[in-house]
């Protein structure tokens, strides 16, 4: 693989966006956060380096910062939004806040249209910015190479040092030529090469994974998402029968998934897998439960005991694998302070690590969700199952609000059955990022064959997002809303009035519970 790019993480919301635009032009880029030491950033070997952005002032005494060092890499750097201020302040110019700041759309002009970093870009263009400070004065040979007509230095190059700066975000989709400019500046500027891709990924990782484990047995959680599934078949594929895969059936799965995850990896991968069918001891521990958080926390924890019983019989088992991505390992690092999170723990094997004495193995704690998604078929997964829509660790538990009961899993099994068939043949499953039924613990009074009902509420819910931090209800056609509502109605028993959630997250989550 060549030379990778090198992120300094400021603290900007937009800081992953970069690494995955990177990414999308055949670049691995990985993400660093700003307060990493020297001896660290300069073994990491980059191939350029770039600067994100952030929310603090450069000028404030508590402002995150880095030595002028980073500029004595050899290597181009671009600074974006506080990464050109930073830039510009480290090495002599002067920043100061602005009496007219910058907030989303904006235009910006080009001045230096032979510039590397502007080659092929509009003298016009679109762009998006977030910024209150401003640059007043260029440090010693740099020149303007775009304006606002609010800010002067909205893209800045010191060509004989290779060192550039933009006041906006090119790596949002709001700046429609940022990719190109991303592009001048790693192929233009910095001569990288487009040789990342999941069939190099896969071989590294693969002898990486036996490099780390040798001849141990590992054991993976299987449960049937894109995710676990992804990490059976690359395991499965790097070290063959020293992998036991155990899959715990709650008794709150979809329709079939016991069976597609059997034939899979049972069958199709031959995997050594364990099905622990735990159904009446998760519905005994959860008679008579309505409290949600409640019901989170008996199905982690009795997760978590079934788990540990099994994995106790594996003789020489000493690695789990675990499905963490590079989201949840930018988060957990968080440069500015901010909030950490307990990797996976949706998943419920939080704290097996340290009781089971285990070492962990995280094979995708690299990749963003959509290249596992890209690594799943290179590792031959179906499509249905790599494009599969997220589901929750506590599966049907979360979208059956009230008390839990075998009867109510199975009208809300076969319900959701209806829903993901109905969308899968309009071609509308695919555009929406997850859709969903809700039992509710609400009857209501109908009429069914001359003769008065009185059953349970069902809510349908669709919504697109792009990394579920935010989401839109789904404006599914009414067409298909009728087929659907008028199929469960007459196909599932104990259900005779259907809704459809059009709440957008916020103020609502995508889950119920």
């Amino acid at each position: 693989m060549g030379r990778p790019v090198l992120i300094l993480d400021f603290g900007s919301q937009y800081t992953q966006l970069i690494a995955r635009r990177v990414r999308e032009l055949g670049i691995y880029a990985e993400i660093y956060p700003f307060n990493r030491s020297r001896a660290e950033i300069e073994a990491f070997g980059a191939g350029a380096i770039i600067l994100s952005g952030g929310p603090n002032s450069v000028t404030s005494e508590e402002a995150p910062t880095i030595g002028a060092w980073i500029f004595e890499q050899g290597v181009p750097v671009l600074g974006i939004c506080y990464g050109l201020q930073l830039t510009c302040q480290l090495l002599g110019g002067r920043v100061a806040a602005s009496d007219d700041r910058e907030y989303g759309p904006a235009e910006i002009r080009l001045t230096e249209e032979g510039s590397p970093l502007t080659r092929g870009l509009s003298a016009v263009q679109g762009v998006w910015m977030s910024h209150g400070d401003r640059v007043e004065a260029l440090p010693e040979g740099f020149s303007i190479l775009a304006q606002t007509d609010s800010t002067p230095f909205a893209m800045i190059g010191c060509e004989a040092r290779q060192l550039y700066g933009v006041q906006f975000h090119p790596e949002v989709h709001h700046t429609p030529e940022g990719l190109k400019l991303l592009q001048n500046f790693c192929f233009g500027i910095a001569g990288l090469r487009s040789d990342w891709s999941m069939a190099d990924f896969l071989e590294r990782k693969a002898q990486e994974i036996q490099a780390q484990v040798g001849s141990d047995r590992v054991i993976c959680g299987l449960s049937g998402g894109v995710d676990s599934s992804v990490v059976a078949a690359l395991l499965q594929q790097a070290i063959g029968d020293q992998l036991t895969c155990i899959f715990v059936d709650h008794g709150m799965l979809r329709q079939g998934e016991r069976q597609q995850v059997k034939a899979l990896f049972g069958s199709h991968f031959e995997s050594d897998l364990r099905v622990i069918d735990a159904e009446a001891e998760f519905l005994d521990a959860l008679a008579g439960v309505s409290d949600p958080e409640q019901k989170r926390k008996i199905i982690g924890r009795l997760f978590v005991e079934v788990f540990e019983r099994e994995a106790k019989g594996l003789e020489g088992a000493k690695w789990l694998a675990q499905g963490t991505l590079y989201p949840d390992v930018i988060e957990s690092v968080s440069p500015l302070g901010g909030p950490s999170v307990t990797i996976k723990s949706h998943n419920n094997v939080g704290g097996l690590p340290e009781r089971m004495g285990l070492g962990l193995v995280e094979p995708l704690r690299e990749l963003f969700k959509d290249e596992v998604r890209a690594l799943g078929r290179e590792l031959g997964l179906p499509d249905h199952l790599v494009q599969r829509h997220p589901f929750p660790g506590p599966g049907l538990a979360v979208r059956c609000p009230g008390v839990i009961t075998r009867d109510r899993l199975e009208t809300l099994r076969a319900a959701d059955h209806i829903l993901i068939e109905e969308l899968y043949s309009s071609g509308w499953y695919h555009r929406c990022w997850q859709a969903l039924c809700v039992l509710l613990p609400v009857r209501s009074v109908g009429v069914m064959g001359d003769e008065r009902t009185y059953e349970e509420v069902l809510s349908v819910r669709a919504v697109t997002s792009t990394d579920g931090m935010t989401a839109d209800w789904v404006q599914l056609p009414h067409e298909l809303l009728g087929r659907i509502a008028s199929r469960i109605v007459n196909e599932v028993r104990g259900v005779n009035r259907v809704l459809y959630d059009i709440t957008s997250k916020p103020p609502g989550t995508i889950e119920w519970e």
